[in-house]
């Protein structure tokens, strides 16, 4: 009768300590799936696993897909720290084993287990005696291992205890990427945001509107691939009464060809401030390079073309830091002229320039444009080409400055049929009045 009631007894313990057991696995799944930052999370997995298996020690290993390992995390505080410098390769000890395998390991005398690396034990004096290894997985993914040690009481491990630290594995493993996924999204907000503000920067610093020229027809346009473009255009009235006519192309996308360009216009407008009256065109360039060589890394430089036009002689003076060709077309037989003569791009080596001069006769155009015309492409991948963008200016020659501008976008618009724009467009026309 005694057997019967202690049976009884130690049923109804047994009922109570899973019950128990379950409600605080609740309270714990509750913890880890509530909003926090990644390390804190990090932290109250390594403390609630621990807790929740009755180990007297657990550790957790974070994978980064991108290096293919396993990093340790150790608790500090309310925070968990990342070791990059203490890691684990799958398919190397216990957590690698567990990590390439994506199964649970519940090993009695880890001594007794090859795959077990006792080093750490030496390092930190620990014992580890006995061992449950699970996966987090996530969609089929690894997101980590989680490991708990040493049963209390010198107690083992039992059936219990796996299934308990492999439901918590699972939740863990949606929380973890929960988080991640959370933070990409705050971070890429936030670049976001920065570009949204350099882009703005950028709007500024391109001419809300061109100065009216008594003689000159002056259209611009510029089409941006991207929320930044390296594409720049700009048209000065200088204190002598020219104009100073500037397109530039930078090497490179989005920020890095945008402060490329923010350094060409800042030099421009400093330049104008200082030189008064009489500005050299080529000594401007000249200075213009040297600045981009000093303040640029070698692998970044700009192509520009720029014009100094006198409006009262209609001359037109210019020099090509190595810039697609700038075109003259005649009015009566629509021959292009190509305007050249400079020197290599800015920033790429102190060489000298040299400048060439035309006088502009009524009906004379200059076009002046970026490869993102020539080089726009088809679904196909064909180029629009410079062989159909100088048939067509010759052809429409005889149309004033802002109709000939919207007959080349419209081509190469047609030509492009809906692809995706890889490079800025920008182009120019100035047709003598």
């Amino acid at each position: 009768m005694g057997k019967r009631e202690d049976r009884k007894e130690g049923d109804q313990s047994s009922k109570s300590s899973l019950s128990e057991n379950i409600a605080f696995f609740r309270k714990v799944s509750e913890r880890i799936m509530a909003k926090m930052p990644l390390d804190e999370l990090l932290n109250e997995i390594i403390t609630y696993s621990k807790k929740l298996i009755g180990a007297e020690a657990s550790s957790l290993l974070l994978y980064d897909a991108e290096t293919d390992r396993l990093n340790f995390i150790i608790a500090q505080g309310s925070k968990g720290v990342m070791l990059t410098d203490t890691y684990v390769k799958p398919g190397t000890g216990i957590a690698g084993w567990v990590a390439q395998k994506k199964e649970t390991l519940k090993i009695d005398d880890c001594y007794e287990d090859d795959r077990f690396d006792p080093s750490y034990d030496k390092k930190t004096g620990f014992h580890t005696r006995n061992m449950i290894c699970t996966p987090m997985i996530r969609k089929g993914e690894l997101v980590g291992v989680i490991q708990v040690i040493n049963k209390k009481d010198d107690e083992d491990f039992d059936s219990t205890d796996v299934e308990m630290i492999e439901a918590l594995a699972a939740q863990c493993g949606i929380a973890i990427e929960n988080v991640r996924l959370s933070e990409i999204e705050v971070k890429s907000e936030i670049i976001n945001r920065e570009l949204e503000t350099a882009r703005k920067i950028q709007q500024f610093i391109l001419p809300s509107s061109l100065p009216e020229i008594n003689n000159l027809d002056l259209k611009f346009s510029l089409e941006p691939a991207k929320e930044l473009g390296g594409d720049y255009y700009n048209v000065f009235k200088t204190d002598s009464g020219k104009y100073l006519i500037v397109i530039a192309d930078a090497s490179g996308k989005s920020v890095s060809a945008s402060l490329i360009v923010s350094a060409v216009d800042s030099f421009l407008r400093t330049t104008l401030l200082l030189d008064h009256i009489d500005l050299d065109l080529v000594a401007m360039v000249t200075r213009l390079n040297r600045f981009m060589i000093k303040s640029t890394t070698s692998d970044k430089f700009a192509t520009a073309w720029i014009g100094l036009y006198d409006d009262e002689t209609s001359e037109l003076e210019c020099v090509s830091a190595g810039h697609d060709p700038t075109y003259h077309l005649n009015p009566k037989n629509g021959e292009i002229g190509e305007l050249t003569q400079g020197g290599l791009p800015l920033g790429m080596m102190d060489v000298p320039y040299t400048s060439e001069r035309v006088t502009l006769q009524p009906g004379d155009t200059i076009v002046v444009y970026t490869d993102g015309i020539t080089e726009a492409m088809n679904k196909s991948e064909e180029e629009y080409t410079t062989e159909r963008f100088t048939e067509l200016i010759s052809k429409s020659r005889s149309k004033p400055a802002g109709e000939l501008l919207d007959t080349v976008l419209k081509d190469v618009h047609k030509h492009r049929n809906g692809h995706e724009q890889s490079d800025d467009i920008t182009i120019g026309i100035a047709r003598r009045r």
